[in-house]
């Protein structure tokens, strides 16, 4: 017999919030920081956008010389041959590896120093429950940012103000440089999640992810529901958090050219709101498939409530693998949902939905991605959320391992749009919006859990505007001599968008 689902699950038990006006910058100082900084209502804007260290300053080729000179040095010592260096080269390759990325993170200059820190001391920013911390971290010796997670979750330290507003000035209070506790989840967890993410594996990680109750999503999502990123639509004002998942929902469909009555495939549709979206603004029949139980009666029930019939959409409690091979659609759509299929895992799945599709169909494609010239704080921040927010969802990579993976899989990519800015936006909302239901968290979920999703959406709002993680909107066709690639001009935007403003404003012939 199936558990009872967790909390309140359905549209008719949350009573939503509107978000929240921002909290004012109490850590400003008034002065100019040294480069430009932005005023944009629709985000929340850098005070200090600083760079810390990062793959500038950290060297492979000293690194390589490190595992292979250190062996070799051994074993001339103890006067071995071939097999007593590989032997030796087995022993220290992982403490070499520990402690080249100790030394380098801890002791690398920042990739520049064109941002003028505050260089106030610790507390002007934390407040430490304990002596022992008090002692140690204050004036200008800064917190490692890992160490500081732990005790913040613990209780052990409070911010002397807002959460994001302090987080904005961490350069100034936090070191970014790699801990044993970093290293223990890399080798003892991260690893092993990369290496399998078998089918049961992947339902230990994901059930209690998106089972832990709809009244915990709902607190911070809104009414839409959506756990992807919103689309800016109009940089000069603050849109609300249901215009943004509007205005993506919109481009979603438009940019797979979503037609009335076609089949659309929705895999890891969380609550079916897009299902929901596409069904009455596009007429389409919509499959949505989610592994967790909590999302697909609230998606069901939603359905109903708008009055769209199960044979015509409809939500499935179904593993992405066991979605039967032999029905095909004309458009699919995964947004963030790859993440947690895996990095070794890709390509196939990228297959699995190749076999789906009809020929002349499209795919959307969002996944949530990495730069690839990196900075150490952006190792210290995906830990923390694969630690405590997305375990097992390792498939987060630069944009190139994507493309590699799409077209392996057979498809043509039609078109790239990198929206990292619209996702720190969306995320701003959510985070306001944690802090508005903050009682009503704390008393059914408890202070460590409001903690955990405060930090997380509060640094993922730092993380995704500034370009330590972005998000990719990608759309594929399959790469076949047949597809008819000219039927799919309009809707590529970027082409025909850019084209018509520059007709409009009267640019767009040359004068002779």
């Amino acid at each position: 017999m199936a558990k009872p689902l967790n909390g309140k699950h359905l549209t008719a038990d949350i009573d939503f919030i509107a978000t929240p006006p921002h909290a004012p910058d109490s850590f400003a100082t008034g002065e100019d920081c040294g480069v430009k900084t932005t005023t944009s209502p629709s985000i929340n804007n850098p005070p200090l956008p600083a760079d810390g260290p990062g793959n500038e300053h950290f060297s492979n080729l000293a690194l390589g010389g490190l595992l292979l000179g250190v062996p070799v040095t051994l074993a001339w010592m103890v006067g071995g041959g071939f097999k007593t260096t590989i032997f030796f080269a087995l022993l220290t390759a992982l403490p070499v590896l520990i402690a080249y990325w100790t030394v380098m993170s801890a002791y690398s200059p920042r990739l520049n120093e064109k941002v003028r820190l505050p260089g106030r001391p610790v507390e002007y920013y934390l407040t430490f429950k304990k002596d022992v911390d008090r002692a140690r971290w204050k004036g200008s010796n800064k917190i490692p940012l890992q160490t500081f997670y732990a005790l913040y979750l613990a209780g052990e330290v409070d911010f002397n103000g807002d959460t994001l507003n302090a987080m904005e000035y961490r350069h100034d209070w936090a070191t970014f440089n790699f801990t044993w506790d970093t290293f223990k989840f890399l080798l003892g967890t991260f690893f092993v999640d990369v290496m399998f993410h078998t089918r049961s594996q992947d339902e230990d990680q994901v059930r209690p992810t998106y089972d832990s109750g709809n009244d915990h999503y709902a607190w911070f999502l809104g009414p839409r529901m959506i756990y992807t990123s919103g689309i800016i639509g109009d940089a000069s004002r603050e849109e609300t958090l249901e215009e943004l998942q509007d205005n993506k929902m919109a481009v979603v469909c438009e940019k797979i050219g979503l037609k009335e009555g076609e089949k659309l495939l929705d895999i890891g549709c969380g609550w079916g709101t897009l299902a929901r979206f596409a069904s009455l603004n596009y007429g389409a029949r919509c499959t949505g498939v989610t592994i967790a139980r909590n999302q697909t009666e609230w998606g069901n029930d939603a359905l109903r409530n708008a009055g769209i019939s199960e044979e015509q959409s409809k939500i499935l409690c179904l593993d992405y693998r066991d979605i039967p091979k032999h029905e095909k659609f004309n458009k699919i759509t995964q947004l963030e949902m790859g993440e947690h299929v895996g990095i070794r895992k890709l390509t196939g799945f990228f297959r699995q939905c190749y076999d789906m599709l009809e020929d002349d169909g499209s795919m959307y494609v969002q996944l949530s991605g990495l730069r690839r010239a990196w900075q150490y704080e952006d190792f210290i921040w995906g830990l923390y959320l694969n630690d405590h927010i997305f375990r097992g969802a390792d498939a987060s990579t630069p944009l190139g391992y994507y493309i590699s993976c799409l077209e392996s899989a057979g498809f043509e990519v039609k078109s790239v749009d990198t929206i990292g800015v619209h996702y720190s936006a969306t995320l701003w909302r959510w985070y306001r919006n944690w802090l508005g239901n903050a009682e009503q968290v704390k008393s059914t979920y408890g202070q460590k859990w409001f903690r955990t999703w405060e930090l997380f959406l509060a640094y993922s709002t730092i993380a995704s505007r500034q370009g330590s993680a972005t998000c990719f909107q990608m759309v594929v066709v399959k790469n076949l001599n047949s597809t008819h690639r000219i039927d799919g001009w309009s809707t590529q935007a970027g082409l025909a968008g850019h084209l018509a403003a520059s007709k409009a404003a009267g640019k767009a012939t040359l004068k002779q």
